[in-house]
């Protein structure tokens, strides 16, 4: 595939590539990255999503690419409010996949002797792994109530504080969220795993800020050097899974009575204004209210772990914000100089929307919303700013995350795990993982250069760095 240079950082898949496509793919990347976004199929992949039906401007890929399901995983496409189509694949299997950014007064200088300690206490707190079910355990009715209130229903249930609603998108919570449209099968497989982490790349990890490019930002966000903080990367675990499986399910044998043909089966996509379009919207609400209320118990339990290493007198523990990057929204943004509603779907994608937006936090309008952009077990993480440039130009969305360079399946054949986190160890990281297999498939060897990844998006101008961080203590299912 030959790909056209705009600018620096950004290249194009012209309409003309393949013949369907209704826009052309956008790909943002430094050239030392464009050799792995050719190793797979996420450039073909993004030349189908250029042929859905509805799609607007550009198909959008990031800097963190690799193949998916049907869409490529940092694939962003918005499609035209309300008759254009909404695609499963465009969200993602784990519908609300975030993260979510937790700050402290600790400084790891004073605390660094601790961090393997506390590694313990996390990973006693937080069950993590394939399946794994937690403390919390709904019957059906109370499933209802977190599908239909998120984040709000843990708030409600003493799992954290009122102010935490504030700091997360959406205030954790989508009111078009329809459990009658949620199946009774992944009700049951959801309704013992709020307060998990589950297996794959999702963790919850202890970092110290070691630099900071942006202080005006960071001072907003309550961010300074030295300072420990805690990531939580997870989703709506097997019900958002089932979710996705019963609604792919659905659109592949429905999608050709809307006259929707496609070349990849794995698009599968209906009308956002049908009958199973919005039944699927009111089903993926409701998962990703579940996913805040997950990452909302998962916030309790860090602090009662916190607590119990360091004591009640080590002060607040604050939710920076919290940002969802497997989801599909219904937005407004300028298109050729026209406002118009669209349906973005984001997929491994972060909203990155910029200085001024109504819905954040009044101390952040000015400096745009919170990015978090994690590394792997080994590497750094960032914390990026949103801007009036990805509004401009990627329908206000950024990069999810370093994004795999290599398959699980590969990095269990090259990295030897025990080696491995004893190497970390060495480096004052210490990890707690469910195997040796999981700890494999995620080391910093099977993801792309993360500094890379952030510099495209920081030069490309759709998100701007704001500090640095580093792990020292990291829970993997």
């Amino acid at each position: 595939m030959e790909l056209k240079k705009i600018k620096d950082c950004l290249w194009e898949i012209p309409k003309s590539y393949r013949k369907g496509m209704k826009v052309a793919g956008h790909v943002y990347a430094m050239e030392e990255l464009l050799p792995a976004l050719t190793k797979d199929r996420s450039l073909d992949q993004l030349a189908n999503v250029a042929m859905l039906p509805g799609i607007q401007m550009a198909a959008i890929v990031m800097p963190d690419a690799h193949e998916g399901y049907g869409f490529p995983i940092g694939g962003v496409a918005a499609t035209r409010y309300p008759d254009g189509v909404i695609s499963p694949g465009g969200i993602g299997y784990d519908i609300n996949c975030g993260v979510r950014l937790l700050r402290t007064d600790l400084r790891y200088r004073e605390v660094s002797k601790q961090m393997e300690a506390l590694s313990k206490a996390l990973y006693d707190h937080i069950p993590s792994g394939m399946g794994k079910g937690g403390n919390v355990k709904l019957n059906m009715k109370e499933v209802n109530k977190v599908l239909r209130d998120g984040a709000e229903w843990a708030i409600t249930n003493h799992f954290g504080l009122p102010h935490d609603l504030e700091f997360t998108e959406s205030q954790g919570r989508l009111k078009p969220a329809d459990h009658t449209k949620v199946s009774d099968q992944a009700k049951k497989r959801g309704h013992d795993q709020l307060g998990t982490i589950g297996s794959g790349n999702h963790f919850v990890e202890v970092d110290r800020i070691d630099e900071i490019y942006d202080e005006e930002a960071a001072r907003a966000f309550g961010l300074f050097p030295d300072q420990i903080v805690v990531l939580i990367h997870t989703g709506s675990r097997g019900l958002g899974h089932q979710v996705a499986t019963d609604y792919l399910r659905l659109m592949t044998n429905v999608m050709a009575q809307y006259g929707i043909s496609l070349p990849d089966r794995e698009l599968a996509c209906v009308p956002f204004n049908s009958i199973e379009g919005k039944d699927y919207f009111g089903a993926m609400c409701a998962a990703a209210n579940f996913a805040w209320c997950n990452r909302q118990v998962i916030t309790h339990e860090v602090r009662r772990a916190l607590s119990q290493i360091f004591g009640r007198s080590m002060g607040p523990v604050d939710v920076v914000y919290d940002v969802a990057h497997n989801i599909a929204k219904v937005e407004t943004h300028t298109i050729e100089g026209e406002k118009k509603k669209v349906i973005v779907h984001r997929k491994g994608a972060t909203r990155a929307f910029g200085p001024g937006f109504e819905e954040l936090p009044e101390i952040y309008r000015a400096i745009g919303q919170p990015v978090f952009i994690p590394g792997s077990m080994g590497t750094a993480s960032f914390v990026l700013a949103g801007t009036v440039g990805s509004m401009e130009a990627s329908f206000g969305s950024t990069c999810h995350g370093a994004g795999r360079a290599m398959s699980r399946r590969a990095a269990k054949k090259v990295v030897d795990a025990p080696s491995l986190l004893n190497e970390l160890k060495e480096k004052n990281i210490h990890i707690q993982a469910g195997s040796y297999r999981g700890a494999a498939e995620e080391a910093p060897v099977a993801y792309k250069d993360v500094d890379l990844v952030v510099e495209t998006v920081h030069k490309a101008g759709i998100a701007k760095k704001v500090a640095r961080l580093r792990p020292h203590a990291v829970i993997k299912g």
